[in-house]
């Protein structure tokens, strides 16, 4: 394969991302002044330059990045005499520097997620600077304009806060080592396994669909990325084995959801949920590991009633890969996650440390071809791609979260946090079950407009306190709210993995977002099933309670899966769907 100049600078450019994120892990203590500010230079060419439309579009792009990366090193090269100044800017040119910098936070996230989020984070600021001239509850007394543009861009709240310090020490680390992973066999590696363990079912190539995405989501975390690399495997396998193409492209889009909810990764969410709730990560990743195969196990059943309905096959056993191809490409995920699980769970070393020692697996395990063994030219193309992906992956979510953060340091200068928390509990009437109606309500209204991540930062900043005031566990109130905010990704009317699944196979999407909302039931119910059975999350703690509640919730949704999509008449439906809430949500009733 010939490559061009250019794909080789922006190897190098990702190699240089990588080797940054992996050297603050070995090197030590970095200050956060230091380490947040240069993440956004490594992330500004990626940003600006790296898809850039035109020339005009390169030209300010390179503008942009060189002013952009001159002021992040003299925040680092200024950090102690910075924060000697306690967020207070002195002279115009930090004020300009200011206002500069939060422009371009907020068109890097247009540039790389369209207009939504930026919009949010621009009205946000419009509120700290005038929101002292709105009467009633919702003003506030007003900011002195070098200390509130000071608190966002020169101290440690805003721009370098510690959602910025989650991008940079933990969630680029494992973005690093999904891009390793895939860069290699490791994908391939995923679908052998799924075809080998199901493809000879009933409905198995759709089967095979959730698990690989399942397998590949919990790397990816992401929908969109998931539906992309999985579908074009899956979709066309369910199309020749006559699969509707509204079925197909439906289990894709919700398999693939589902990669936003299964450890370790979570689309960064686990990660920003350790910050924001002070909860370990191990403690996180058991406490989602029930529900998220709860989820699964919702669409596999939702899968069987489908089958049943139209008669569908599994994978002829010509398609299926060998033992021996299953056996080695399954090496090339299942070693790196091997290293990744003992390090945190037998050694207790850090997740991003572990990810990092998993990180140099997958490196090593790139030089490797499934079938003709070592390969150093294949494996040096390998690390090119995995390079480019990591730095245009780390961007993508960078420029999120740093947006974000402008949202969530408005929010604690103002006092808008507290007041629209006390809002939430009076609207409610003090009741616990309207005020998660109206979060999840307001999650996916939210959901459907910015990135999931974002969703999650912006809801639980807003609601999680008044949640919590009602009597949620800090880490129910958390989750809660992350499984609502990834609901858009298959409701109507913004709903982007049923988007791109329905534009692979060529069909409406309506149809299949119809179809995507029953095989995914299990998003709508198990969020309120943790504030039912609050057990479900207590793996670590209680594993006979959880495996108990687990077993109720898995239950209900079996039967309100065959009672949503099976042929039954309607008497028995009516009667499933009875059932199927009555064990979901017995520990209410009684």
């Amino acid at each position: 394969m010939t490559y061009t100049r250019s794909h080789f600078v922006w190897a190098a450019l990702g190699l240089l991302m990588i080797a940054a994120h992996l050297g603050l892990i070995f090197y030590g203590l970095v200050p956060n002044l230091v380490a947040r500010p240069l993440h956004l230079a490594l992330i500004l060419p990626w940003v600006f330059l790296y898809s850039a439309q035109s020339r005009f579009d390169a030209s300010l792009g390179a503008v942009l990045t060189v002013l952009g990366i001159g002021c992040c090193v003299w925040i680092a090269l200024n950090h102690q005499d910075l924060k000697n100044q306690y967020g207070f800017l002195e002279g115009t040119g930090q004020k300009v520097m200011a206002f500069f910098l939060l422009g371009l936070v907020l068109e890097a996230a247009r540039r790389m997620i369209g207009w939504p989020l930026p919009t949010v984070a621009a009205l946000m600021l419009a509120y700290g600077l005038f929101g002292n001239h709105i009467p009633g509850q919702f003003g506030h007394s007003g900011t002195p304009l070098p200390s509130f543009l000071g608190t966002l861009t020169i101290a440690e709240g805003g721009l370098w806060g510690s959602l910025t310090g989650v991008s940079v020490g933990v969630v680029s680390v494992f973005v690093i080592f999904g891009a390793v992973l895939n860069a290699g066999e490791a994908g391939q590696g995923f679908m052998n396994v799924a075809a080998g363990a199901a493809g000879r079912l009933k409905g198995g190539a759709a089967k095979v669909s959730v698990l690989s995405s399942a397998l590949f989501g919990s790397i990816s975390g992401s929908a969109s990325a998931n539906v992309a690399s999985t579908g074009a495997v899956t979709l066309p396998a369910m199309t020749k084995l006559g699969y509707p193409r509204r079925l197909a492209a439906a289990v894709e889009a919700v398999a693939s959801s589902g990669g936003q909810i299964m450890p370790p990764l979570m689309g960064a969410g686990a990660f920003v949920m350790v910050e924001l709730t002070g909860v370990p990560y191990t403690d996180i990743m058991f406490a989602a590991l029930l529900p998220a195969i709860l989820f699964f196990f919702a669409v596999w059943v939702g899968i069987d009633a489908y089958a049943t309905r139209y008669a569908l096959k599994g994978i002829p056993d010509d398609e299926r890969p060998s033992r021996r191809d299953i056996l080695i490409t399954s090496c090339f995920f299942a070693v790196p996650f091997a290293v990744l699980l003992i390090s945190m769970f037998a050694l207790k070393f850090t997740p991003q440390y572990s990810a990092a020692l998993a990180i140099f697996v997958g490196l090593f395990a790139l030089l490797f071809n499934g079938k003709t063994g070592f390969d150093l030219t294949l494996g040096t193309e390998r690390l090119g791609n995995a390079c480019i992906n990591a730095g245009r992956q780390i961007a993508m979510i960078g420029s999120i979260i740093i947006c974000a953060a402008i949202v969530i340091g408005v929010l604690g200068i103002t006092g808008l946090g507290v007041k629209l928390t006390s809002f939430i509990v009076s609207g409610s009437g003090g009741l616990l079950w309207p005020s998660l109606l109206l979060t999840a309500l307001a999650c996916l209204l939210l959901g459907m407009e910015v990135p999931t991540t974002a969703a999650y930062v912006i809801c639980v900043s807003v609601a999680g306190p008044a949640l919590i005031d009602l009597g949620l566990e800090p880490l129910q109130a958390h989750l809660f709210v992350f499984w609502f905010a990834l609901l858009s990704t298959i409701t109507p009317p913004v709903c982007g993995a049923v988007f791109i699944a329905s534009g692979m196979i060529g069909e409406n999407w309506l149809k299949v977002a119809v179809s995507a909302m029953a095989l995914g039931i299990g998003l709508y119910f198990i969020p309120l099933g943790m504030i039912a059975n609050p057990e479900i999350i207590a793996l670590k703690s209680s594993l006979g309670g959880a495996l108990v509640a687990f077993v109720q919730m898995g239950a209900g949704l079996g039967c309100l899966s065959f009672a949503i999509i099976s042929k039954f008449n309607i008497a028995v439906r009516a009667a499933l769907l009875v059932v199927g809430l009555g064990i979901f949500f017995v520990r209410l009733l009684v």
